[in-house]
């Protein structure tokens, strides 16, 4: 397959105000690809810092960069890669991505529809999740199909969409559009429980030593029992009447878990009793369009070394005390995606379509990357919706709707190469057995090393 360079496709991304409304979405980028002209000289800082008041702090001029090594992750389990979201530095093959193999998993994103589900790895197989809350499971090796399982009852509309995929224990649990928990056999598909929830579920569940975790769509947390789905115990939050469509996993560490609602609320449980711990909001106080005033944490939080990273859309980032609560430091920044920890510095995607990098220590700016926000930048038109970072093999991976890889310097910022990807998606990539696999909004898994 020859690829060429440029934005293709485009997708839309969804809002939810009462019905839901749709407003432009978003283009996507990889990694290895041939190397750009060397960037000019000086700091990559977006136009739109200087209203926002974001700079990169000149003390951190003469700090370098350091990264644990890259390492081999045979699965991707659960979204985010484990239970609390932090893979620091995952491994891949160099040179220019080239696809694998590539299947249909069944029904695409449409007007109606959306896929929101994004795909896991583990144990030889890789598991989907298509728009119409059909699981199926593929060979790793060559994508052939193992087993296929529509879960939509009978009685329900079959255009409810959402829910997600994780693995555990041998079993692959899925929170589904129908207020259903499922548990099946990750050989055979087969059904081993399913339990009822209180609400709809947007987002994927999260598993931890026996327990699933979920969030429902009027934020209630409800925790299930991994071996038969009897539930364990629960937390109803605030129910928003707006909120962006999607949302985030909770993560799990220990005896700590994480829930973010689309209040902006961040709460802290023990995962034993549900007892509450602290509790943070990141509703923040952006103003601008109606996405913009939104407070929903979209974004999965990140729990590393006893420290709970999160970004919301409303516009604050903060790193908070895990087990005591109360905020190490925060910033003004705004966005939808999972921040990705390595070593000593987190990586955030913005809503302003910004790549920046940040010290652990206490958020300090090392450096800003700019990303075009419209495919046609001087019309503005055809927003682009930038998905990740994923850092690998001393890459940073962005990916979006415009069906674009492009691979930063987790160094430096700088733009490392561009490839074009064989179909758009608006879902971040994963990695796992120095493969990357992506989702893409015509329902195809493809997987690219």
């Amino acid at each position: 397959m020859k690829w060429h360079w440029g934005p293709r496709g485009d997708a839309r991304l969804v809002l939810r105000i009462a019905a839901f409304a749709a407003v432009a979405l978003t283009a996507g980028c990889s990694w290895f690809g041939a190397s750009e002209k060397p960037p000019l000289p000086g700091d990559r800082v977006s136009a739109l810092q200087i209203s926002r008041q974001l700079a990169v702090d000149p003390d951190l001029a003469g700090t370098d960069v350091i990264l644990p090594a890259p390492y081999d992750n045979k699965d991707w389990a659960q979204p985010g890669g484990n239970q609390t979201h932090a893979m620091y530095h995952l491994k891949a093959a160099s040179g220019a991505l080239k696809q694998v193999w590539s299947v249909d998993i069944g029904a695409a994103a449409d007007d109606e529809n959306r896929l929101l589900a994004e795909p896991v790895v583990a144990d030889g197989a890789v598991y989907a999740m298509d728009a119409d809350s059909v699981v199926s499971a593929y060979s790793a090796a060559d994508g052939s199909q193992m087993w296929r399982a529509d879960l939509t009852p009978d009685d329900e509309d079959d255009n409810l969409f959402g829910g997600g995929i994780a693995w555990a224990e041998g079993k692959l649990v899925v929170s589904t559009p129908f207020a259903k928990v499922f548990a099946l056999d990750a050989k055979t598909g087969e059904v081993k429980w399913e339990a009822p929830a209180p609400a709809p579920m947007r987002s994927a569940p999260a598993v931890s030593d026996g327990r699933v975790f979920v969030i429902t769509i009027d934020n209630q947390l409800v925790v299930y029992a991994l071996d038969d789905g009897r539930k364990l115990w629960s937390n109803a939050g605030v129910e928003e009447a707006a909120g962006l469509l999607g949302g985030s996993t909770p993560a799990v560490d220990g005896n700590l878990v994480i829930a973010a609602y689309t209040s902006g609320e961040l709460l802290a449980f023990d995962v034993t009793d549900g007892r509450s711990l602290w509790t943070d909001s990141l509703a923040g106080g952006a103003r601008g369009n109606a996405v913009a005033t939104l407070t929903d944490i979209r974004g999965r939080p990140v729990i590393d070394r006893e420290m709970v990273i999160a970004i919301g859309n409303g516009g604050v980032m903060a790193a908070i005390d895990g087990q005591r609560g109360g905020r190490i430091w925060d910033n003004g920044l705004g966005g939808t995606q999972m921040p990705w920890v390595a070593g000593d510095f987190i990586y955030v995607l913005t809503n302003e379509s910004e790549v920046i990098c940040l010290s652990r220590q206490d958020g300090r700016i090392k450096w800003i990357t700019a990303l075009p926000q419209f495919e046609d930048e001087v019309e503005k038109d055809g927003r682009i919706y930038w998905s990740g970072p994923v850092l690998v093999s001393d890459r940073l991976l962005v990916t979006g709707s415009s069906g674009l890889a492009v691979a930063i310097s987790p160094y430096d910022g700088g733009i490392l190469g561009k490839q074009e990807l064989p179909d758009s998606s608006h879902l971040p990539p994963v990695v796992a057995d120095e493969t990357v696999y992506m989702l893409s909004d015509d329902a195809r898994l493809i997987a690219l090393k």
